[in-house]
């Protein structure tokens, strides 16, 4: 099972990106995915989860209105769309799964996050500055 993040770069404020997370070695329609970052010096966090079904997505209150979530699982990758990106956008940005096929989005903003997602890849690093 494998899930690699891509295209991070160097952007200016105000500026987009689109990430891209290819999954492997399971069906990514039964699994609920999120996108995760860490900024230099803190915590990882949850900003983004879509879980299946229905398509429910969810987004920390960082990222709302300018971060999109999506899925296609016909070619097993998930996206993040970031719009109107600010310095404080700067991270390592990683992309999971819920560790079982029963597992939304209910925890992915949660402190045992750990517990509930994985595996995680190297990330891709996303700079915002002028």
């Amino acid at each position: 099972v494998q899930l690699q993040a891509s295209g991070g770069g160097l952007v200016r404020p105000g500026g987009s990106l689109r990430l891209s997370c290819a999954a492997s070695g399971f069906s990514l329609d039964e699994y609920a995915i999120a996108w995760f970052r860490q900024a230099p010096g803190k915590e990882r966090e949850g900003i983004a989860c879509a879980s299946t079904g229905a398509g429910v997505t969810r987004y920390a209150d960082s990222v709302v209105g300018r971060f999109t979530i999506s899925r296609d699982n016909a070619r097993s990758t998930v996206y993040l769309q970031m719009d109107s990106l600010i310095p404080g956008d700067t991270a390592i940005y990683y992309c999971t799964k819920g560790l079982r096929r029963s597992i939304g989005c209910t925890y992915y903003s949660g402190a045992s996050y750990y517990r509930y997602y994985g595996p995680w890849g190297q990330g891709t690093l996303v700079t915002v500055s002028s």
